[in-house]
């Protein structure tokens, strides 16, 4: 089973309510629209930086 990092998230309230719109719209809860939005940045960011490695066997 895939191991899934629990994190507290704090944001200001009008980007939550942005959240909460765009997760509407395209029929996602909250924490599958902030998980794409987190994909695609890192995505992104690999794109121009190269990819970043990480250690599949930790679990936090």
């Amino acid at each position: 089973m895939k191991h899934i990092s629990r994190y507290p998230l704090r944001i200001p309230s009008n980007l939550y309510q942005k959240i909460k719109h765009t997760s509407s719209i395209n029929c996602r809860s909250r924490n599958k629209e902030i998980e794409i939005a987190i994909k695609r940045y890192i995505s992104d960011f690999e794109r121009l930086n190269g990819e970043i490695k990480v250690d599949e066997k930790l679990n936090d």
